[in-house]
């Protein structure tokens, strides 16, 4: 049994950065899912596929983890592609290029 440790970057409709400093450990998947032929509904039969441990820091997920014998990967989260500016700044005066309608 393995598992994941990794903390969630934030939701699409998401603003602000709340529920984004907690780290996550997920089971990794021991069988495949399959398609039920009557209703059509997606199944498992590993009941770890549906586990998600939150914890508050790296170091307690992999504590864990060590306690328990799972062996783990750490998946680092990505830093933000996009630079933060403000509206303001459309209108400097020491703007490169003058803003024009």
């Amino acid at each position: 049994m393995s598992a994941r440790i990794y903390s969630p970057s934030k939701t699409a409709m998401q603003s602000g950065k709340a529920k984004t400093g907690l780290w996550l450990l997920e089971f990794d998947r021991n069988s495949p899912r399959t398609v039920e032929p009557l209703m059509g509904y997606t199944s498992s039969s590993d009941p770890f596929a549906q586990v998600r441990l939150r914890f508050s820091s790296r170091e307690d997920a992999i504590a864990y983890a060590e306690k328990h014998g799972i062996a783990y990967r750490i998946d680092d989260p990505k830093s933000a592609k996009r630079r933060v500016i403000s509206y303001s700044d459309n209108f400097k005066f020491d703007r490169k290029t003058p803003w024009t309608h």
